[in-house]
């Protein structure tokens, strides 16, 4: 055991949850395991954990009760909880967090994913502890506090890139690529005075960061449908476009426990607008025009063209070529007109780009 490890309570009445999410956890922290809600408070007089998952289906005292009695606990109002559980629905979903939860677990656990949240959660702690001894020394430390802040946030936003891409690993490095093609994008607008009035109000360095985080939605995705090799039916196809909400509905849970979220802002446009079409036929929405966000019509276009260029588990990649003029054919319909157009005149500088990016 180490004083520098971050420490985790397992609260759950069946033996193999706790033994499988020690398992899974204890490599990279030190693991307290409790069978029922009496053992957790009284494991709580002795240590003051970093984080709690918390099985709600216990005998005697189930997850509502106990989280009920942490946040009145002056000592332990501020430990993370995050909820395990079997099964899960919006109304239950809504009680657990209205009640101060910070996520849900499903069960049985994926150990890979299991450890993903677990480190994300670690660190979004990590950052409310930074702001708050920021808060703390703002006269003195100004310039010194607000970097590692921002440096954090860009641990954080990586994290949930790596988290998306552990679900959904057949498209490579898709969010880094989108990335750089956004940069490039943005800089072409700029050169040829596109949007340029729009663009200026825009942190573009804290969008480009941000937008990490426009597939998030897809951690809540069936691997069944994710991962699926053939084309999507229509029942499926419509839970798929549910990424979109559910992306949006992560991160206000986010920007909910933060008061320094002008990026949160950012990802939160992106993820919810990126598959808006011109014309209007987009989801989740169905926004036209100018109606759908600059950063989520800059979003659209990189996204496809990465998608065409790219292998995926229903078709094998396109070639350049092949993916300009699919993009040009949706000019006015699927894309911003005046953004398509200087994507389609400077498409070499986008096929140097992906071939650098391979």
């Amino acid at each position: 055991m180490s004083i520098n490890r971050k420490k985790i309570i397992i609260v759950d009445d069946v033996a193999i949850n706790l033994s499988v999410a020690k398992s899974a956890l204890s490599d990279k922290y030190d693991v307290f395991t409790a069978p029922s809600a009496e053992k957790l408070l009284l494991l709580l007089d002795k240590l003051v954990p970093d984080l709690i998952l918390l099985d709600i289906e216990m005998p005697d005292m189930d997850g509502y009760e106990v989280i009920t009695t942490l946040k009145n606990s002056e000592k332990n109002k501020d430990i993370p909880v995050i909820f395990l559980t079997g099964k899960i629905d919006p109304e239950h979903e809504v009680k657990g967090l209205s009640l101060g939860a910070v996520d849900y677990i499903t069960k049985p656990f994926s150990r890979e994913l299991l450890l993903k949240r677990i480190d994300l959660h670690v660190m979004f702690e990590m950052q409310r502890q930074e702001l708050l001894k920021h808060n703390l020394s703002l006269e003195s430390k100004v310039e010194e506090k607000t970097r590692t802040v921002m440096e954090l946030q860009a641990t954080i936003l990586k994290a949930v890139a790596e988290l998306v891409e552990c679900r959904d690993n057949t498209t490579g490095d898709h969010i880094g690529r989108t990335q750089h093609y956004l940069d490039v994008l943005i800089t072409l607008l700029v050169e040829h005075d596109k949007y340029s009035l729009e663009l200026s109000v825009i942190d573009i360095p804290l969008f480009i960061m941000s937008s990490q985080l426009h597939d998030v939605g897809k951690v809540s995705i069936k691997d069944s449908i994710l991962l699926k090799p053939e084309k999507l039916d229509d029942e499926e196809f419509e839970e798929m476009k549910k990424h979109t909400t559910y992306g949006v509905n992560i991160i206000k849970r986010i920007e909910s426990s933060t008061s320094d979220n002008e990026f949160l802002h950012y990802a939160e446009v992106c993820a919810g607008t990126h598959h808006e079409k011109w014309d209007g036929t987009g989801y989740p929405n169905g926004l036209e025009g100018e109606n759908i966000p600059l950063l989520g019509r800059l979003m659209a276009i990189v996204d496809v063209y990465d998608a065409l260029t790219n292998d995926r588990p229903y078709k094998k990649a396109f070639d350049h070529e092949t993916a300009i003029k699919i993009i040009n054919d949706g000019l006015g319909t699927q894309f911003d007109p005046v953004i398509c157009e200087v994507f389609i005149e400077n498409h070499l500088v986008f096929k140097n780009a992906h071939e650098t990016k391979k």
